[in-house]
């Protein structure tokens, strides 16, 4: 790792959380810096990727594409002619939720041989998916709070919602992250407005019992033997931790790390997290974010982030930090995870004779 690699560093994206991921890959091209060269990849609303010189912007650059071939060496070639531009050694994409975050993009580099930061395809796509998230929690035997799962609009099932898990409950789009279309639902009236707008973003909706909890996360890192970080704990400054109480600009939201724990809980915590971090199959980095519930004392996962925010200030640098490793330090790291990984892979056998 004594020279300095290439990183393409692929941010913006198509899904409701682009503005997040603008502020995410400032952060993390002033971290790399340090140690890498970076070629910032704008990933525009409609989809379209833009090379960039410099900083990384929120518009402007020269149309792109990366093709899903081995034999082109992961080069990023103009739009226009197919000339090429640059040649990454390793890509790096912040790009939270829908068509970055679940598997799609890394399908992508792995039609495309390259090397990347953060979870594969399938970890990617079940950490994405709360559904399919929680279905593996419950087959690790992960402690989870009640809820339900909807794939359409039922006026049966919406009627049970109520009955069977009570109120309050939180609706939320099964494939959205940054806590977009989240409602907390206190009424059975306000229940089908809320369902609404979670059907808008997503064909599937995840409807959770409401409980009295204190929220607490936990970063993990590496690839087979991943290591967790000390707790950090959310104080929102809102009802529940909305997308305004994590990113409006008047947000009085607090982040105390490490979390007022004792020695039980910390370990819990962080074996939770391990255990969340290999049911999905995760590799590289994520945050794993807990409640522990006031009343009872008891410890559940609420989900795993494949690509978490990562501003100097967001919850899973500032985590690492508290461990002991420094933004630039662990933006490193997580580069050298993702050449261990591909060079992990490109050992596997291909063919088989019979």
């Amino acid at each position: 790792m004594g020279t300095r690699l290439k990183v393409a560093l692929v941010f913006g994206g198509r899904s409701g959380e682009h503005e997040v991921s603008l502020r995410s890959a400032a952060s993390v091209a002033l971290g790399l810096q340090h140690r890498h060269d970076v070629l910032p990849v704008l990933v525009g609303k409609a989809g379209g990727w833009l090379l960039q010189e410099g900083e990384p912007r929120p518009a402007g650059g020269t149309p792109v594409f990366l093709a899903a071939s081995p034999e082109d060496g992961g080069r990023l070639r103009r739009l226009a002619d197919a000339r090429e531009l640059a040649r990454p050694d390793v890509f790096f994409p912040v790009l939270h939720g829908t068509f970055g975050e679940d598997g799609t993009v890394q399908g992508l580099f792995e039609l495309a041989g390259v090397p990347y930061v953060g979870a594969g395809v399938a970890g990617s796509a079940a950490a994405m998916d709360k559904a399919l998230m929680k279905s593996l929690f419950a087959q690790a035997g992960l402690p989870q709070v009640e809820h339900r799962v909807l794939t359409r609009r039922d006026a049966t099932a919406e009627a049970r919602l109520v009955d069977e898990l009570g109120l309050p409950v939180f609706v939320k789009p099964a494939n959205l992250g940054s806590s977009v279309a989240v409602s907390k639902v206190k009424t059975r009236e306000a229940l089908a407005p809320a369902l609404a707008l979670a059907f808008s973003y997503d064909r599937k909706v995840v409807v959770e019992r409401g409980l009295d909890v204190r929220e607490i996360e936990v970063s993990v890192l590496g690839n087979d033997e991943p290591a967790a970080s000390l707790p950090g704990e959310i104080l929102p400054d809102r009802e529940f931790y909305d997308y305004a109480s994590k990113y409006a600009a008047d947000s009085h939201t607090e982040l105390v790390i490490p979390a007022p724990l004792d020695l039980a809980q910390r370990a819990e915590v962080q074996a939770l997290g391990l255990a969340a971090f290999r049911a999905v199959d995760a590799c590289g980095y994520a945050r794993v974010d807990c409640f522990l519930e006031r009343a009872s004392g008891r410890l559940l996962v609420n989900e795993i982030n494949t690509i978490p925010g990562f501003t100097s200030i967001s919850m899973y640098p500032k985590l690492w930090e508290a461990s002991g490793v420094p933004y630039p330090e662990l933006l490193a790291r997580l580069v050298a995870l993702a050449l261990e990984r591909h060079q992990a892979r490109a050992r596997l056998s291909t063919h088989y004779a019979g």
